[in-house]
C-alpha cells in the first residue's frame, strides 16, 4: 500500500523518539496525580521502569503542569547521560539550577557570584546570551568543599522564597563515578536536610536503579517515594490511537487499535512507532492487513540492529533466550540444562546477569521477560 503524501506525513499524529507532550501524551492519570502531589509537597521521588516506557515524558508533563499552577515552584531538569565524573556532575547541577531559577542572564551572573563565589566559576555564554549559559569550576576547589554546589538549590530557594524540584534523568550513571558510594553518601547527607527543595530521580536502567533505591546497604535506600511505572493498558492505548486517527480524518476501530498496541506488548515507544506506520498506510479507513504489513515493516527496519545485538551474545546466552521464549520457568533443572545446552546452574546465573546488564531481559522474582518486544518478535519470526 502506498504511503500518504509528504504534506500528510508532516502532520503525523504519533510521536516516538522524543518526548510526548500535550495531546501526544497518553493517559498516566494516576501517576501524574501522584507525582504532582509529590512535587507540590516537596517529597523526594524515584521513578523506576524499563527504558522507553515514558518516564521522561511523564516528568516533563507534570513539571509543566505544576509550574503553570504554582508560580513560585520551579523545576530544574538535569540529564546525566553524558556525565562521567563527579566534577561534570557539579558543573551540570550548578548550570541547570541557576538557569531554571533565573529568567535573564544578568540574574544568572548575580546568582553565581552570590552563591558560588568561593569556587570562582568560569561562565560562558552562547552567541545569544539570552539563550544559554554553562559553568565550569576549579575541581581542586570543589573537592575541598563541595557543599556550595550540593546545597545550591536549597540556598537559592530560601533566598528567592520559592520551591525547587530537581529532576535528574539517567541517575544510575553516578554508579560509574570514581568512589561512587562515597559520592552517593555525600549527596544523601545533604539532600535529606533540604526543606525547600525535593529531588526526582529516574533513569533507563531499571535493575541498577532498583539496586540504588531498594538495597538497604545503599546510601539512597528509602530516600523517598518510589513509583514503579507500569505499562499503559491496552484499552487506554486503544482509545488514544482511535482519537488520534480521528483528529486527522481517518478511522481505526477500537478492536484494531487494541490489536495494534498488543502486537508490541503495549510498549509506549513501539505503540507510537507502529501506530505512525499504520496511520501512514491508511487512506481513510484502517484494516487488520494494514496493521500486519506495518508490523513487518517496522520489524524489517530494525532487523540490522537486532542482528548486531545477536552477534554480541554467546551461544549459551542465545540458548537461554530460546528457553525464555519457550516459556521455561525452571532454568536450572537438569533436563532444561541439557535440552538448551546451558551448562551448569551456576552458569545460568552468569547468563542472567549478563543479559540483564545488557538490558535484554528483565528479571522480577521468578518472572523473566525479553524487554524489547520487537526484538522478541524478530527472534520468534526470523531468528529461531
Amino acid at each position: 500500500m502506498e504511503l500518504e503524501s509528504e504534506t500528510r506525513v508532516d502532520k503525523t499524529p504519533f510521536i516516538f523518539g522524543r518526548m510526548a507532550e500535550f495531546e501526544n501524551f497518553t493517559n498516566r492519570h494516576h501517576e501524574r496525580k501522584q507525582l504532582e502531589q509529590n512535587f507540590q509537597a516537596l517529597i523526594n521521588t524515584m521513578i523506576i521502569s524499563p527504558r522507553r516506557w515514558g518516564k521522561s515524558s511523564l516528568v516533563k508533563r507534570v513539571s509543566n503542569d505544576v509550574m503553570t499552577k504554582h508560580k513560585r515552584l520551579k523545576v530544574c531538569h538535569i540529564d546525566l547521560y553524558n556525565v562521567r565524573s563527579e566534577a561534570e556532575f557539579y558543573a551540570q547541577l550548578a548550570t541547570m539550577v541557576i538557569k531554571s531559577t533565573s529568567s535573564r542572564w544578568e540574574e544568572w551572573l548575580k546568582l553565581s557570584r552570590e552563591f558560588l563565589s568561593h569556587l570562582r566559576p568560569q561562565i560562558s555564554f552562547s552567541g545569544d546570551m539570552h539563550e544559554d549559559i554553562s559553568f565550569d569550576v576549579e575541581w581542586d576547589k570543589v573537592k575541598q568543599s563541595p557543599d556550595e554546589i550540593i546545597d545550591l538549590a536549597e540556598k537559592i530557594a530560601v533566598a528567592k522564597d520559592i520551591k525547587i524540584v530537581v529532576c535528574i534523568d539517567e541517575f544510575q550513571s553516578i554508579g560509574d563515578f570514581k568512589d561512587s558510594l562515597a559520592f552517593q553518601r555525600k549527596l544523601r547527607s545533604h539532600w535529606q536536610k533540604h526543606q525547600h527543595v525535593c529531588y526526582c530521580l529516574y533513569g533507563s536502567k531499571r535493575h541498577m536503579l532498583l539496586d540504588i533505591f531498594t538495597n538497604a546497604s545503599m546510601p539512597f535506600y528509602r530516600f523517598g517515594d518510589i513509583i514503579l511505572l507500569d505499562k499503559i493498558s491496552n484499552e487506554q492505548w486503544g482509545k488514544f490511537i482511535c482519537e488520534r486517527f480521528l483528529t486527522t480524518g481517518k478511522t481505526i476501530s477500537m478492536k484494531q487499535a487494541c490489536y495494534l498496541a498488543n502486537m508490541v506488548d503495549n510498549h509506549s515507544y513501539y505503540v507510537q512507532q507502529l501506530a505512525q506506520q499504520v496511520w501512514l498506510r491508511t487512506a481513510k479507513v484502517c484494516d487488520f492487513e494494514i496493521i500486519d504489513i506495518a508490523m513487518e515493516s517496522v520489524k524489517n527496519q530494525l532487523s540490522l540492529l537486532f542482528i548486531n545485538m545477536v552477534d554480541t551474545l554467546t551461544t549459551r546466552q542465545l540458548n537461554f533466550l530460546k528457553a525464555v521464549l519457550d516459556g521455561v520457568t525452571k532454568y536450572s533443572s537438569m533436563d532444561i540444562l541439557r535440552e538448551y545446552s546451558l551448562g551448569t546452574s551456576a552458569n545460568v546465573k552468569r547468563i542472567k546477569d549478563a543479559l540483564q546488564e545488557k538490558e535484554i531481559i528483565d528479571i522480577s522474582g521468578n518472572n523473566i521477560q525479553i524487554l524489547d518486544p520487537l526484538f522478541k518478535y524478530w527472534l520468534v519470526h526470523d531468528y529461531y
